[in-house]
C-alpha cells in the first residue's frame, strides 16, 4: 500500500477535478516544482493509486439522455453463469456499471440508452445472453449529483 501525504492528497484532490491540467499549473497550485509532480504522479501511478486518466463525455450531447438502473434478480449462482453474465455485461457498451449486491437484489446495472426503445433493445440483448429471474428498471428523472471525485 502507497503512503499518501498531504502533497499526494492535493495532487489527486487537482487531477481529480481536471486531469488536463499543465504541470506547470499544478506544481504551483501544490508548491511544487513541475519536476516533483511529475515524479509524484508517477510514483502514484505505479502504486496503483491513479489508475487511468478519462475525459468524461455529456451523454445528453450524444444522444445518451436516459439513465436507467436494472435491477437484476436470478436463482442461478454457479460460477460459470456469473462468468457468462460477467462476459455479457462487459460486451454491452451501454452498460457503464455492475454491481453484485446484497439484499433482495442480486446485481445492480448502470446503463446509458438513447430512450425507452434503446432501453428495450438493451434489455433484450441481456436476456438473450443470459438467462435472469427477473429484470425490473428505473429511469432517471433527474440528476443531482454525480461525480467521480473520491474525497480525499
Amino acid at each position: 500500500m502507497h503512503t499518501i501525504d498531504e502533497t499526494d492528497r492535493r495532487i489527486l484532490s487537482h487531477l481529480q477535478h481536471d486531469a488536463s491540467i499543465s504541470l506547470d499549473a499544478l506544481g504551483e497550485a501544490v508548491h511544487l516544482s513541475r519536476n516533483a509532480c511529475w515524479r509524484r504522479i508517477k510514483a502514484l501511478e505505479s502504486a496503483g493509486v491513479i489508475s487511468s486518466r478519462v475525459t468524461l463525455l455529456d451523454p445528453d450531447s450524444l444522444g445518451l439522455g436516459l439513465m436507467v438502473f436494472m435491477m437484476i434478480r436470478t436463482s442461478a449462482h454457479a460460477p460459470d453463469w456469473l462468468e457468462m453474465f460477467k462476459k455479457a455485461t462487459r460486451a454491452m457498451p451501454e452498460v457503464l456499471g455492475v454491481y453484485r449486491m446484497t439484499g433482495d437484489l442480486d446485481y445492480l446495472i448502470r446503463a446509458r440508452v438513447a430512450d425507452m426503445a434503446d432501453y428495450d433493445r438493451l434489455y433484450q440483448a441481456l436476456i438473450r445472453r443470459v438467462p435472469l429471474s427477473d429484470v425490473s428498471a428505473s429511469f432517471v428523472m433527474e440528476q443531482i449529483k454525480d461525480t467521480h471525485e473520491l474525497p480525499l
